[in-house]
């Protein structure tokens, strides 16, 4: 059982995605901070300046859009962060090993396609 936990762990995409949560949510706080101290008082500034710039109210409500466009654009800074530091010197990297070619069909789906083929050999006359 330990065997398997470790041959699971050490199989290489559990550890990059591992990692991969952990600069995540380290990044997140970073990119939240720029757009919160920059890119929400640029976007207040365009929609009118003050306090109350980017937001509506209806019966009561506010709709404060100017957070969700403040939100789209950290989104879209920490996907373009993350595949242009991250994803593509890693395919990169993985290029270079070699390691695009191999095989990552599991061990039990294999098995099957060669028990379905030599099936197959004996059917035929």
């Amino acid at each position: 059982m330990l065997k398997g936990f470790k041959a699971f762990v050490l199989r290489g995409n559990v550890i990059d995605l591992a990692v991969a949560v952990v600069i995540g949510a380290a990044f997140a706080g970073l990119v939240d901070a720029f757009s919160k101290a920059l890119i929400l008082p640029i976007v207040g500034i365009f929609l009118g300046g003050g306090v109350s710039a980017g937001t509506i109210e209806i019966n009561g409500q506010i709709i404060d859009f100017s957070l969700m466009i403040n939100a789209i654009i950290a989104f879209l800074i920490t996907l373009t962060v993350i595949y242009f530091i991250f994803v593509v010197p890693m395919n990169k990297l993985r290029e270079r090993q070699g390691a695009g070619d191999i095989d990552t069909t599991p061990p039990d789906v294999k098995l099957l396609t060669e028990i379905r083929d030599l099936l197959k050999e004996r059917q035929e006359p």
